[in-house]
């Protein structure tokens, strides 16, 4: 399984970006090999408009299983993450990427019923 956070860093301290589309980093847990790889998505930061459909495409693009954010996407980003059957997860405001997969495990975290 892979969970695509939202992230301000790049590590498992960094903290989850609340705004998922313009998230700093996408960083990707690999359930499988147990690794950790941040993308860059600070591309999105300076767009007027489509930064959440910008997003989601990037996240398309690394095919998670999970997507785990502060805030939940908007209605045009939440459209392409449904067209994929992304599980998405909220509410994991304030906490670090290891305290949100925690959270995830504990099914703590709010999903999203779309």
């Amino acid at each position: 399984m892979k969970i695509a956070f939202t992230a301000t860093g790049t590590q498992w301290d960094s903290l989850i970006d609340a705004r998922f589309g313009r998230a700093e980093y996408i960083v990707i847990y690999d359930d499988q090999n147990k690794s950790l790889t941040a993308y860059d998505n600070s591309a999105v930061k300076n767009e007027a408009h489509g930064a959440g459909t910008a997003t989601s495409q990037k996240v398309f693009e690394l095919k998670p299983d999970v997507v785990i954010t502060g805030n939940g996407p908007g209605e045009t980003a939440l459209k392409v993450l449904k067209l994929i059957n992304i599980q998405i997860f909220t509410d994991a405001h304030n906490m670090t990427l290891a305290q949100a997969f925690e959270h995830y495990s504990e099914n703590k975290l709010k999903k999203m019923d779309y």
